[in-house]
C-alpha cells in the first residue's frame, strides 16, 4: 500500500492563522505537531476527519483527504481500506460495498470480465449527513458514528454526548426515551442496569413517560414511585420526606431501578 503524500510541508504556520482558519489552540498544535500543515489539515477536516492521528492513518492507508468522506459515511477504518484495496476495489467501490453490509472478498472472476454490478447509492440522504458530520466533528469514531446513524439518531438529539458515554445506540435511544441526560444513564448502565429492562418496568408500572426520569434519577423503584404519587408528591418531595427519615423506600442505585 502506497502512503498518499500530501504537498511538501513549508513549515508550520503561525498559529494565530490556525485559529482564523477555526482550530482550536490545542488541536493546531496538535496538528503541528503531526507534521501537517494548515491546507492539509483543512482539507482533511472538509473530508471529516478531526484528528491528525485519524488523518495519518488514513493517509498510510492510502487515502487521500478527497477520498475520505464516502469511506467515513461507510463506517470504514484506515483497515478496512487496505483490506478492501489490496482485494482490487477502488476507494469508491469499497466505501459502497462497505455501506451495503459486506465485507473484503476477492472478486469474481466473472465480475473482473464483465464489470458489471448492482450499485448502491454513495451517498447518504441529508439528515443523514448532517448526523455523520455532528458525531465525527465531536471525536466519535467513525464505526460507533455509522452505528447510532443506523438506529435512527439524526443532528440535534445529543448523539455525540450520548455516543461518548460509550452506551449502545439503541439503549441509548431506550434511557433517552426515558428523559434521562447521558450522565444519569451512564451511572445507571455503571451500576448494572439494563436500559431496555428498566424501560419495561417503568412504562409498564404505569409511572407517566415525563415523570419517570426523575423518580428514577432520586432513586425509586416503580412500585415506590407509584405509593408515592397516589400520596400526592413529587420527586422532589418524596425524597426529601425520605431523607429525613420519612417516606418511601430506602435510597439506592441499583440494577433494580
Amino acid at each position: 500500500m502506497t502512503a498518499v503524500p500530501d504537498e511538501p510541508d513549508p513549515g508550520p504556520e503561525p498559529l494565530h492563522e490556525w485559529t482564523a482558519a477555526g482550530f482550536d489552540v490545542g488541536r493546531a498544535r496538535r496538528w503541528i505537531g503531526a507534521g501537517f500543515p494548515l491546507d492539509a489539515a483543512l482539507r482533511w477536516r472538509a473530508g471529516g476527519v478531526h484528528a491528525p492521528a485519524d488523518a495519518s492513518a488514513w493517509r498510510a492507508a492510502g487515502v487521500s483527504p478527497h477520498a475520505v468522506l464516502p469511506m467515513l459515511r461507510a463506517g470504514m477504518t484506515p483497515r478496512d481500506a487496505v483490506q478492501w484495496h489490496e482485494l482490487g476495489y477502488s476507494h469508491a467501490e469499497a466505501a459502497d460495498r462497505h455501506l451495503a453490509g459486506e465485507r473484503p472478498h476477492p472478486r469474481r472472476w466473472w465480475w473482473t470480465l464483465l464489470r458489471r454490478r448492482a450499485r448502491r447509492p454513495d451517498a447518504l440522504a441529508d439528515d443523514e449527513a448532517d448526523a455523520m458530520r455532528e458525531l465525527l466533528a465531536s471525536g466519535v469514531g467513525a464505526a460507533t458514528a455509522r452505528a447510532y446513524l443506523d438506529a435512527g439518531w439524526r443532528r440535534g438529539e445529543g448523539a455525540p454526548a450520548w455516543a461518548a458515554t460509550g452506551i449502545d445506540p439503541a439503549r441509548a435511544a431506550a434511557w433517552r426515551a426515558l428523559g434521562l441526560r447521558p450522565a444519569e444513564a451512564a451511572a445507571l448502565a455503571a451500576g448494572g442496569a439494563d436500559a431496555f429492562d428498566v424501560l419495561r418496568r417503568w412504562w409498564d408500572a404505569g409511572v407517566p413517560r415525563e415523570e419517570a426520569a426523575s423518580w428514577l434519577v432520586a432513586g425509586f423503584t416503580p412500585d415506590e414511585a407509584l405509593r408515592a404519587r397516589t400520596d400526592g408528591a413529587t420527586a422532589e418531595r418524596a425524597a426529601v420526606l425520605r431523607a429525613l427519615g420519612g417516606g418511601i423506600g430506602p435510597a439506592s442505585a441499583g440494577p433494580d431501578r
